[in-house]
């Protein structure tokens, strides 16, 4: 009996291995693992996208390393992957929402974008010759009945929501600290603190200028924090930590 080896089921993206997995989406989700971290929080009122571009050379303007976008004036997304493949998916999402304003006279509902995005997603996990988007994507915004909405994007198609997730390098780190201290009642000023938070505890060398943090709410709008502000916070975010860690120590 000839024995096929595991790797002979990862040239074509629509062969199955005998355990059931496709090793080409698997592949794609490797690629945001290895990602910049990106953070969604939900809060009274509104939500927060917090992404760590890290920019690795001074010579790198970094407005030009967009990571959060902004799909119409009542949603925002983070990415987190190949950058190329977001700026793909961002376009799409974009068209899917002027398509819907124009033809039903209101905006897209947020759940209905971020399946219209899954669909395209899983499109291209089900057809020869192509590959599967390497990237995850955070869709937030507000509803009409100004819920504030976020849903997570997988490479498969997959999609969940959440009240506060990450996506990237630092996911696990920072989900424990979301699972930990994130609230229901949670406000505005507590879920920033806790977005910069996540970012410092996934990268202890983050510096503030390269972090984009943008939040939408049913009252303001859209906003992008100012990098002083940002500093501020995570100066202030270094030194609970190291309390945190000498607390630690002591016991």
């Amino acid at each position: 009996m000839q024995i096929v080896p595991p790797t002979a089921y990862d040239r074509a993206i629509t062969v199955f291995s005998p355990e059931g997995r496709l090793y080409q989406v698997e592949y794609a989700r490797e690629a945001v693992r290895r990602g910049t971290t990106a953070i969604g929080i939900t809060f009274k009122g509104g939500v927060i996208l917090a992404v760590d571009r890290k920019i690795t050379s001074k010579l790198v303007k970094i407005k030009s390393i967009e990571k959060i976008f902004r799909i119409d004036d009542h949603v925002i997304a983070a990415t987190s992957g190949l950058v190329a493949d977001a700026r793909v998916l961002i376009d799409r999402a974009r068209l899917e929402a002027q398509i819907y304003r124009l033809t039903y006279g209101e905006e897209i509902p947020i759940e209905l974008l971020a399946k219209k995005i899954c669909d395209i997603k899983q499109a291209y996990t089900q057809h020869g010759g192509v590959r599967p988007f390497g990237v995850s994507l955070l869709i937030a915004g507000i509803d009409k009945d100004n819920e504030p909405r976020l849903f997570e994007t997988d490479p498969s198609g997959a999609l969940i929501e959440y009240k506060a997730t990450a996506i990237g390098s630092g996911r696990q780190i920072v989900m424990e600290l979301l699972e930990k201290e994130y609230r229901d009642d949670i406000e505005l000023d507590e879920a920033l603190n806790l977005a910069i938070k996540g970012l410092t505890k996934a990268n202890e060398e983050i510096k503030a200028e390269n972090v984009d943090v943008c939040i939408l709410t049913s009252t303001s709008g859209f906003e992008r924090i100012e990098v002083d502000k940002i500093r501020e916070i995570i100066e202030s975010v270094k030194k609970e930590l190291e309390n945190e860690n000498k607390e630690e120590n002591k016991e």
